[in-house]
């Protein structure tokens, strides 16, 4: 036990989230069929198909609901109308509010719609009018009247040369509004309830219309009559005609005739043809797979039906939206499910990781669907078979097959494929009389799991050994053993560890510990009173003989399996503790209340170590993974919450990082070695190391041309890499050695950018008044090292005088004109070999080269840099000299002025005496 790592759990940190995105109301999508587009209260969210994730939220800034939006055919403008009646045109990518005006309709607007041009908008308002505007010249164009009641549909004819609009409101006709002359020409009578959905067929001449009152109508719009009325037998929300040159025979199309396809109240897609008005195919769903059946619903109450049904041509897919805000897409023509969204979960009931991994996790809402997330890309399972509200859940200890119970007075059990990761029903039970709220797995091996209901009884029910070979076929279990457990409904249960013993909780206040060790029979062992409410919940730990227990009296307890006392009192929630369970190997315990807090405790010191606020509601589902540094909880606010123990967060973070910094590295010396040098330079300062950028500007100046290749490579920079560049430069110029290169790329900024732009920059202003004292100080230690050389070519050309032999002419005199080409401050074409001079000079301190060290105080260095200069040869023109006078030797002894020093670059030592 000394070598197991192990730690107390200090903090969990939120490490992902599932939150809804859509509470019902319009749904669009767009023509690229990228993005689904959906509101959610006050605000219109985008969510891209392919990764399920949302990426643009667009609200309005007085936070009104959003009645109704709609995206042009060109994907480029979304326009929504809020209950403040004001219309809004959105550049949706970036969420920016490109223009807004009043709708002019005197109550909020119903309907939107925009014409195949991307011109003309179409707004149906709630007080009966239509208008049009032309949002590329900004004003409206028609005002039409006549409907009565809620306009809630809108729609143009495709043929933009008609330039018709169709519309329907409460009197369930069908108006046809000429838009050359502003009138209604006819309405189209035929439905007796609210006409739905509208669609075209390919030659614009035939249109079909459905509707609440359970018909589907077809339309000759060149003689504006009925030609067919065609019952459906249910209230249609959404009909598409499908298209006539595609093989569709996998779903009854056998000919070119016009067919159709319809989805409404009953949850299934049907294809029917319109000449005959006979169904050719009915979608076959997935069975509820035992006694409870949906079909006795009434159609109303079906949780299956679908509100919307749209073609994605392209794709060739169709996508459906049920009346639980789940958005299906489906591939043709074999109508397979290929996608699945949960657009809003309701109250979240219980929640439990599954998976290999903890790859999936497996939600109980207020629904009778269970929902199966993959916690990478948020797509979902949808699984049928419970009839009413799935209350509880647990998963056996291998992770793949999980149990659940409903108020549908059921059991289930579930095997997800390790592979697919697909989920299917396994086996059923149906012997409570009452709703069965607690579900408990055994925790050894897929042998048993025991539920309690609401009908004051526990059940054991066993499970067959070869249950995941039985395919497809449902096997029917019975329990093993029944028992009365409590006087009042059954809030919990739970299995110990050696699955030989079972704890009870329920509303009359107390928790039951039981003997599971009989073969028919569930014995009871003790009773642990001490709670003034009911009890919530009962959670064996894992290494000591004890259990824990949550009440309503908002207290948590800890009790001995030995003589049924309780052994710790836990106070801290000031509401009911709705769920606890043991982490850190028994030593801590997190509990969940509902008031939506999360409190981890060391049992030890009876202290809550951390609070944890990251829902609004009651949380009902809390569960921790294996290892314990996962954990899930699921809330009344419909929010489901993935957390992380902050220590294996950091861990795994840090290693994912240090990763990603080994292969930018092995990318960016790839990158030098193939001369890449502005893809290099943007990847080092991704890494954000000025050291790093430094040795890619070096590589730089060694090249040939390398003013021009640095000034090239510096201004194809994005505007934030400059900005990096910058700051960097400002640390850089702190450093006598590593200053050429700070001053090589200011001079590359300075020169060709604007000040206003460089101003703009974040922290320009400071940087650059960091840069006027060190770059003054180099430019004096240079105008000093520029002297000291004259006085070292005028003592050597003395010393050559000295020894001069005596016939000497006259003539000639001493050349004490400055060593080197003029002018003085030029860098030599190979201007990195001349800076490894002057670190040569000043690398006798032995300090490895840091761009982040501050220079020092140069005046001693400059001294012993005078002091060996007769190290330096010069190799200078010299003419034939004369003695001069004394007068004459003062005067060359006298250093005239240097040239103003610039800050483009300071030359190296190697420069100024060669």
């Amino acid at each position: 036990m000394a070598n197991i790592d192990f730690h107390f759990k200090t903090n969990y940190a939120v490490s992902s989230k599932i939150e809804p995105f859509y509470k019902g109301g319009k749904v669009q999508i767009s023509k690229d069929e990228q993005y689904i587009f959906c509101t959610c209260g006050s605000r219109v969210n985008v969510l891209e198909i392919s990764t399920g994730k949302i990426v643009h939220s667009i609200e309005h800034d007085d936070q009104e609901d959003i009645t109704s939006f709609a995206l042009s055919c060109d994907d480029e403008m979304l326009v929504t109308a809020s209950r403040a009646l004001l219309l809004k045109q959105w550049d949706w990518r970036l969420a920016q509010c490109t223009r807004s005006w009043k709708a002019i309709h005197t109550v909020p607007i119903a309907s939107m719609t925009f014409d195949c041009t991307s011109t003309l908008l179409a707004t149906g308002g709630c007080d009966g009018t239509i208008k049009l505007w032309d949002v590329v010249k900004q004003y409206c164009t028609h005002n039409l009247k006549g409907s009565s009641g809620v306009v809630h549909l809108v729609q143009f004819h495709p043929d933009i040369d008609r330039l018709q609009l169709f519309s329907s409101s409460l009197d369930c006709g069908i108006r046809l509004w000429d838009l050359h002359t502003s009138q209604c020409v006819c309405v189209l009578q035929s439905h007796y309830s609210a006409v739905t959905s509208l669609s075209f067929s390919p030659d614009g001449d035939t249109m079909i219309s459905s509707g609440r009152d359970k018909i589907c109508t077809v339309w000759d719009l060149k003689s504006r009559t009925a030609k067919r009325t065609v019952p459906v037998y249910e209230a249609v929300e959404g009909i598409v005609i499908l298209p006539v040159k595609k093989d569709l025979s996998q779903i009854g199309v056998q000919n070119r005739d016009l067919h159709f396809i319809t989805a409404g109240s009953k949850g299934l897609l049907r294809v029917w043809e319109a000449s005959t008005a006979r169904c050719v195919y009915n979608q076959v769903l997935p069975s509820t797979l035992g006694p409870s059946s949906e079909e006795d619903k009434e159609p109303d109450d079906n949780p299956r039906g679908l509100t919307y049904l749209f073609h994605l041509a392209t794709s060739a897919r169709l996508a459906t939206v049920t009346a639980e805000h789940n958005i299906v897409l489906y591939q043709l023509p074999a109508l397979s499910t290929q996608q699945q969204f949960v657009g809003y979960s309701d109250e979240v009931l219980d929640v439990k990781f599954l998976g290999q991994n903890d790859s999936h996790i497996v939600v109980a809402t207020n629904s009778c669907q269970l929902k199966v997330f993959e916690l990478l890309t948020n797509t979902c399972q949808i699984l049928y078979g419970h009839s009413d509200t799935v209350l509880s859940l647990d998963v056996f200890k291998k992770g793949f097959v999980f149990a659940s119970c409903a108020k549908d007075r059921s059991v289930r059990v579930w095997l997800m494929d390790s592979d697919s990761g697909h989920v299917r029903c396994m086996a059923y039970g149906s012997s409570h009389t009452n709703s069965v709220g607690s579900i408990s797995c055994s925790r050894l091996k897929t042998s048993f799991f025991v539920s309690g209901s609401q009908d004051y009884t526990v059940k054991v029910w066993d499970l067959p050994a070869d249950l995941s070979t039985t395919g497809t076929d449902l096997h029917q279990l019975a329990a093993r053993a029944t028992e009365k457990a409590h006087d009042k409904d059954i809030n919990s249960v739970a299995v110990s560890p050696n699955d030989k013993l079972l704890a009870t909780g329920s509303q009359d206040r107390t928790a039951k510990l039981w003997s599971l060790a009989g073969d028919a029979a569930i014995d009871l062992l003790g009773v642990f009173r001490g709670h003034r409410r009911g009890v919530w919940s009962v959670c064996f730990s894992p290494v000591d003989q004890v259990l824990a227990t949550s009440s309503a009296d908002g207290t948590a307890k800890l009790w001995s399996l030995q003589d049924f006392n309780c052994l710790k009192t836990f106070e801290g929630h000031d509401t009911s503790v709705l769920k606890i369970i043991f982490v850190s190997r028994g030593t801590q315990l997190l509990s969940s209340g509902s008031d939506g807090l999360l409190k981890l405790w060391t049992i030890k010191t009876n202290e809550c170590v951390k609070t944890l606020d990251a829902h609004q509601d009651k949380v009902w589902g809390l569960h921790a993974n294996k290892k314990d540094d996962k954990m899930v909880t699921g809330s009344a606010d419909s929010n489901i919450t993935v957390w992380m123990d902050v220590t294996e967060m950091e861990l795994a973070e840090e290693q994912v990082k240090q990763e990603d910094q080994i292969m930018k590295q092995q990318e960016l010396s790839n990158l030098l070695h193939e001369k890449k040098y502005l893809k290099a330079l943007g990847l080092a300062i991704s890494l954000d190391q000025p050291h790093t950028v430094l040795s890619v500007i070096k590589a730089i100046r060694q090249t040939e041309d390398s003013s021009e290749l640095l000034e090239k490579t510096v201004l194809k920079l994005r505007v934030d890499q400059k900005e990096s560049l910058l700051r960097y430069c400002g640390v850089w110029n702190t450093n006598a050695r590593n200053c050429l290169e700070a001053q090589a790329v200011l001079k590359v900024l300075l020169t060709h950018l604007p000040p206003e732009e460089l101003l703009q920059y974040q922290g320009a202003r400071t940087v650059l008044e960091g840069l006027i004292p060190y770059t003054e100080r180099h430019m004096q230690r240079i105008g000093r090292l520029l002297q000291a050389s004259m006085f070292l070519n005028y003592m050597w050309q003395k010393m050559r005088v000295a020894g001069a032999p005596s016939s000497m002419s006259q003539d000639e005199e001493m050349d004490t004109t400055p060593l080197g080409p003029e002018p003085v401050f030029m860098i030599d074409k190979e201007g990195g070999k001349g800076s490894g001079d002057d670190q040569r000079d000043e690398g006798d301190s032995g300090n490895d080269e840091d761009p982040n060290c501050p220079a020092e105080e140069e005046e001693e260095e400059d001294d012993e840099k005078v002091s060996s200069a007769q190290k330096v040869t010069t190799n200078g023109n010299h003419h034939s000299e004369s003695e001069s006078s004394a007068e004459e030797d003062e005067e060359q002894m006298t250093v005239t002025p240097t040239k103003s020093l610039t800050t483009s670059t300071l030359p190296p030592l190697s420069a100024l005496t060669s």
